[in-house]
């Protein structure tokens, strides 16, 4: 039994029970849910609880068949008359029944149906309440394969309306449907975790009540995510959210003894060995860090600035300060491309100011990692930067004072504890290059100091960006072609698509695709980068580039963070409709990197959709990140602002920032006040809000406050 099992208020145990230990849910649908339900094992019922519906059917229409208005949803008692099973040798012929009632006659139609179904479903003779689409065949009213056949009995308990849920291919929403029926009946008497004025305010009903009115809703309304049965669900997830925020963010608020920032000598030396000045914004970014770092609490600082703001340059500072009182610092990226980015333009720096710095990737391995892992023990590297291999287990610092965490939002809070809890009161830097507007700060990362980096380096220049239909990709051909005439270095960028999302996409081009087909018309001086590959092919790719060995580079969006050839100026974005506009602005910030002016193609397919020309509309306008992801947050919700897929808020399944924004703050002042008045949650609420924690999978920090 794991720890966090052990922790697990005993009441909640039903929820936790295997989907499997349903009736009807056998291995074919686990692997189903588990895909569905994005989970790497088997997902529990509260997963299917959880799971709510996207639309309703209204089966509540129960005319007489010849009043029954063709192409809508009818339900009609019928008496069973005669079967009509296919020929033998005709197994493609369908199955049918014709039923009636007092005004008339209906077939209901069956296609490959299995033996013996049919007459079990409808017993010659009997009454039936059949559901479905009505449609006509040669004049005559029929159903083909209704939804749903019930008897009297069945009827009674169905209020008309039936929820219609997200799916995944060969997943039944019958047996979707039952299994979620049959989770609602093992749901405990869970305790009420809402305080009294925050259930009066928002008009709030029990927990119990708005998942059974969400997944058996008796009014069409029911399950729309702003009406007060959805929105109860997620206040929960944003509060069990903003809960465990607060919680961490108490323990890193904890004081803490000798600080971490020395003279500034060290800081000095890298600032002079700098080729050009700091930008007004780096140098009281870097004044605010120092100053964080005297303080007697830990700190905890958002760095965001756009592509090229010089974030990297910040945090070397930073890691500087520490070592200068003889402490260490890591650096943190999601991966391994961005942090050989960071070490290569930390490296030199470092070096003139007789600073020791190393990179731990999963790529450095046996003796070399082995020799890595001993000097750092030893302090005799002052700031190690890596991707996630800097958490593993033997991984030990000889004094940790400072993580820096690049990315954060692509890292889970347990890969945040597990890389502070490697030194004592560790000092946190938060680094983003998309920048966060101020209502997705809160939500991810509570209440956190921020520097804004907003100028560009000196001497970058403007990018032209225009957007060109697909019909128009010969013209863009050879325009690429005259650029590598002229030794410009270009970038071509294709969506990822892999087999299995290909249907019905036809028009995009898979990378590799298109790869073949410059290769055809340019030759040698094309190269190929996707996600597939491994790093060091990747990074030999990207070198022959720089080194222009290769003019012409074709990528998915694998190069979106962190690589950096200031000598390419031209960028061809294919299907630029496909991607979020914090994706397309990251993207473009690979170019215009140098001192010669950059153009930005957007290739796209026609015809364009509101949201997609609205995109391409404000990417062609500005190139101000911080513009770009208010406008996003206001087109697409939050999902796409952090380079998450759905829109929605990531990390989040059930509140949408487009309805529930207003209950974020709520959400956050309820747990600040939670934590003023109960810091370990203690007495009945406190148990309370410990089910709320692990309903929603937000227990990360129980253990801080620890047990009872």
């Amino acid at each position: 039994m794991t720890n966090v099992a052990r922790m697990r208020p005993s009441l909640l145990n039903p929820l936790f029970a295997p989907v499997t230990s349903l009736p009807g849910v056998g291995p074919k649908q686990d692997k189903l849910l588990q895909y569905l339900l994005s989970r790497n094992e088997t997902p529990r019922l509260v997963d299917l609880l959880l799971h709510l519906p996207s639309q309703v059917i209204d089966r509540r229409a129960r005319p007489k068949i010849r009043d029954a208005a063709v192409g809508t949803m009818v339900t009609l008692e019928v008496t069973v008359d005669r079967h009509r099973p296919p020929p033998p040798r005709n197994s493609r012929a369908p199955y049918l029944v014709y039923a009636s009632d007092d005004t008339g006659d209906v077939v209901l139609t069956f296609f490959r149906a299995k033996p013996g179904y049919v007459e079990k479903l409808l017993p010659m003779g009997e009454k039936r309440y059949v559901s479905g689409t009505l449609q006509m065949y040669e004049g005559i009213p029929q159903i083909v394969h209704p939804d749903r056949v019930l008897d009297e009995e069945a009827i009674s308990k169905l209020s008309g309306i039936d929820p219609v849920y997200p799916l995944t291919e060969g997943l039944a929403l019958g047996s979707l449907r039952r299994a979620i029926a049959q989770a609602l009946q093992k749901l405990p008497s869970l305790p009420e975790w809402i305080s009294p004025e925050v259930l009066r305010r928002c008009h709030f009903p029990p927990i119990a009540e708005a998942l059974n009115r969400v997944h058996q809703p008796v009014e069409l309304t029911d399950i729309l995510p702003d009406q007060p049965f959805w929105s109860r669900l997620a206040f929960d997830e944003l509060l069990a959210g903003q809960l465990a925020l607060a919680l961490i963010r108490a323990q890193l608020r904890r004081p803490a003894g000798v600080r971490n920032a020395g003279d500034g000598h060290l800081r000095n030396k890298i600032i002079d060995a700098l080729p050009y000045a700091l930008t007004p914004s780096q140098r009281s970014a870097a004044a605010a860090i120092a100053e964080d770092l005297k303080q007697p609490v830990r700190m905890l600082r958002l760095l965001q600035g756009d592509v090229g703001s010089g974030k990297t340059v910040v945090a070397l500072l930073a890691a500087a300060a520490v070592t200068e009182v003889g402490k260490q610092a890591a650096l943190m990226a999601p991966t391994e491309i961005l942090a050989r980015q960071h070490i290569k333009t930390i490296a030199p720096l470092a070096e003139r100011a007789g600073m020791r710095v190393a990179i731990l990737t999963g790529r450095e391995k046996g003796k070399e990692r082995r020799e890595i892992i001993a000097q750092l023990a030893e302090g005799e590297i002052d700031l190690l930067v890596g991707t996630h291999a800097l958490i593993q287990d033997d991984v030990v610092f000889h004094d940790l004072a400072l993580a820096i965490v690049d990315e954060q939002h692509r890292f889970g809070v347990r890969e945040r504890l597990a890389l502070t809890s490697k030194g004592e009161a560790v000092d946190v830097l938060v680094l983003s290059a998309t920048p966060i507007p101020r209502t997705l700060v809160l939500t991810y990362f509570g209440d956190m100091d921020i520097s804004e980096l907003r100028e560009k380096p000196a001497g970058r220049q403007p990018i032209d960006t225009r957007a060109v239909p697909m019909s128009r990709i010969g013209e863009v051909m050879e325009g690429v072609g005259r650029a590598l005439e002229a030794g410009k270095l270009v970038y071509w960028i294709c969506p990822l698509v892999d087999e299995s999302e290909a249907e019905g996409t036809e028009h995009l081009t898979n990378a590799t695709k298109r790869f073949e087909s410059l290769q055809k018309r340019f030759g040698g001086r094309v190269g190929l980068v996707h996600g597939q590959m491994k790093g060091i092919e990747k990074d030999r790719v990207m070198g022959q580039f720089a080194a222009h060995e290769i003019g012409l580079l074709v990528a998915t969006t694998v190069v979106e963070v962190g690589v950096d050839v200031p000598a390419a100026t031209i960028m061809v974005i294919e299907n630029a409709e496909r991607f979020g506009l914090a994706q397309l602005h990251q993207l473009r910030g690979r170019i215009g990197r140098g001192s010669e002016a950059s153009t930005c193609i957007l290739l796209y397919g026609e015809p364009l959709g509101e949201m997609s020309k609205a995109r391409l509309k404000v990417i062609r306008e500005t190139t101000d990140g911080f513009r770009i992801a208010e406008e996003d947050l206001k087109l697409r919700g939050e999902g796409d602002v952090l380079g998450v897929r759905q829109s929605g808020l990531p990390g989040y399944r059930i509140a949408r920032s487009e309805v529930h924004g207003q209950l974020i703050t709520q959400a956050r002042d309820e747990a600040l006040r939670i934590l003023k008045d109960d810091p370990k949650l203690k007495g009945e609420r406190g148990e309370a809000l410990r089910c709320l924690l692990y309903l929603y999978e937000r227990d990360e920090a129980i253990p801080l406050i620890g047990a009872g």
